[in-house]
C-alpha cells in the first residue's frame, strides 16, 4: 500500500553519534514509509555504521551556509516570497527574529524556503529531528507550503531551547507541531507542560532493534586478580562527564590493575588527553576515536564495565537516555552510570547496574567495587539484559511512531 510522502528534516547526515536516528529511519522505510532525508549540514565523520548502507531514501543538503549557495538560495527564496502560505511565514520568522536576532536563525529561514521550494509535490508532511535547528527549519517551510509537521525530541534541544520556543512549538496558534515524540519520560512530561495540549507529545523510547547485534558472549567471571577492562563510548563534550572519570581513574589503588578505552571525537579530545596525561596515567587510557558500530559492539564483548558519567552541563545541556547503555546491556556489559535525566528510566541502581555520584571519588569506588566483586557486575548484567529484552525494545516504538505519522499524512491529503 502506497501512503503519502515525508520530508525528513536532520541535523546532519550520516552521523555516527546517532545511531538512534539511523535506527529509526531505517525501520519506518522497511514499515513502508516513503520519505527524502533533508539534511542541514554535510557529514563530517570519516565512518559510518552499516544501518546507514541499509536506508534507501534520498538524502538531499540543505545550504550549510547560505552565503555559499546564493543563486539557490536567491531563487527558493523567490519561489516561496508566492507561495500561499508566505505571509503567515514571514511573520513567524520576524516574531523570531525579535527575539533571537542571530545568524544561525536567519540562515534557517533560508534553509526553509529552500526546503519549501525543492520539495516535490507528492510531499504532504514533515518530520524533524531534533526540536531546536531542525524543527525551526521544518515549521518555517511547513507554513509556507501548507502541510503539517512534527519532530521528535531528545536532549540537548529541550534542554537548551529557550521556553517561548519550545511552546511556540507545541501550540496550534502559533503554527505548532501536529504532534512530537521524545525518548525519555523525563523529556516528555518536561515538553507536556509546555504544550497547549499534553497529547500533542508522546512518549516513544528509541529501544533497540536486537536483531543488528550479536547474541551476548558467554562471560566467565574474571579472577580478581587479572587485568581489569573498562571502556565508554561518548562524545568528549562536558555532559558526558569524562573529565570527572578520569580524574576518578587516577584515584584508583595502585594495586588494581586497569585500563580504560575511550571510543569517540569531540572537541575536548585534547583537553582529556592532556589531563590524563597530567594524572600520569596516560599509559592506561586507549583513545580509540570514532568507531562504527561493530567496532564498539566488539570492544563491549571484550570489556568488564561500562562506565558512562553523565552529568548536566552549565548551559543546561545533558543526556537523554543514551543508546550505548542498552547496547552494553545488549552484550550482558556491567554498567556504572550516574542518576542523570532518563538513565534511572531503565537502569535501578543496584538491579541493573551502579548510579553513582559524578564525583570522581564515588566514581572511583564503584569502579573498584566492580573490580573487587565480579559476581556482582555479572548478576546485574543479566538483570539489564531481561529488562532490554522486556521493555526496551525497538518494534512498539516503530509501531507508535507510524501510526502518528500517517495520521499526520491522511490528514494533511
Amino acid at each position: 500500500m502506497s501512503h503519502p510522502k515525508l520530508a525528513v528534516v536532520v541535523k546532519g547526515w550520516p552521523r555516527l553519534s546517532e545511531t538512534f536516528i539511523a535506527q529509526e529511519l531505517v525501520a519506518l522505510e522497511e514499515a513502508g514509509l516513503e520519505f527524502d532525508i533533508w539534511s542541514l549540514r554535510h557529514p563530517t565523520d570519516k565512518k559510518t555504521h552499516p544501518l546507514h548502507d541499509r536506508l534507501q531514501a534520498k538524502i538531499r543538503y540543505l545550504p550549510e551556509y547560505l552565503r555559499n549557495e546564493p543563486r539557490r538560495v536567491a531563487t527558493a527564496m523567490g519561489a516561496a516570497a508566492a507561495m500561499p502560505g508566505f505571509d503567515a511565514a514571514a511573520a513567524a520568522f520576524a516574531a523570531d527574529v525579535e527575539r533571537d536576532d542571530t545568524a544561525n536563525r536567519r540562515r534557517r529561514w533560508g534553509q526553509a524556503c529552500v526546503l519549501a521550494a525543492e520539495m516535490p509535490e507528492d510531499v504532504a508532511g514533515i518530520y524533524a529531528h531534533f526540536l531546536h535547528t531542525p524543527s525551526s527549519v521544518a515549521r518555517y517551510a511547513a507554513i509556507l507550503r501548507g502541510m503539517p509537521w512534527s519532530f521528535s525530541a531528545h536532549a540537548k534541544d529541550i534542554w537548551t531551547s529557550p521556553e517561548w520556543e519550545l511552546r511556540e512549538k507545541l501550540s496550534a496558534t502559533s503554527y505548532g507541531a501536529a504532534f512530537g515524540a521524545t525518548c525519555t519520560g523525563f523529556g516528555a512530561e518536561h515538553l507536556q507542560g509546555l504544550a497547549d495540549t499534553p497529547s500533542r507529545v508522546d512518549l516513544v523510547y528509541h529501544g533497540l532493534d536486537l536483531s543488528r547485534f550479536p547474541a551476548p558472549p558467554e562471560r566467565t567471571l574474571r579472577n580478581t586478580d587479572a587485568p581489569f577492562h573498562m571502556m565508554s563510548v561518548g562524545r568528549l563534550v562536558e555532559k558526558k562527564g569524562f573529565d570527572n572519570l578520569i580524574d576518578a581513574l587516577a584515584l584508583l589503588p595502585a594495586s588494581l590493575n586497569w585500563h580504560w578505552t575511550h571510543i569517540g571525537g569531540g572537541a575536548l579530545d585534547a583537553v582529556m588527553r592532556d589531563r590524563a596525561a597530567a594524572h600520569g596515567i596516560a599509559k592506561r587510557i586507549t583513545w580509540r576515536g570514532a568507531c562504527d558500530q561493530p567496532e564498539v559492539i566488539d570492544a563491549m564483548r571484550a570489556a568488564d564495565l561500562f562506565v558512562l558519567p553523565s552529568r548536566i552541563a552549565a548551559d543546561g545541556d545533558r543526556d537523554g537516555l543514551p543508546n550505548v547503555l542498552m547496547e552494553a546491556a545488549s552484550q550482558k556489559l556491567p554498567i556504572l552510570s550516574t542518576p542523570v535525566s532518563a538513565i534511572p528510566e531503565f537502569i535501578d541502581s543496584g538491579t541493573h547496574g551502579v548510579l553513582s555520584d559524578d564525583a570522581p571519588a564515588a566514581l572511583a569506588e564503584a569502579m573498584q567495587g566492580f573490580a573487587s566483586d565480579p559476581t556482582q557486575g555479572s548478576a546485574m548484567a543479566e538483570a539489564a539484559f531481561a529488562r532490554l529484552t522486556q521493555d526496551f525494545l525497538m518494534h512498539p516504538g516503530i509501531e507508535h511512531l507510524k501510526r502518528r505519522l500517517l495520521a499526520m499524512l491522511a490528514q494533511a491529503g
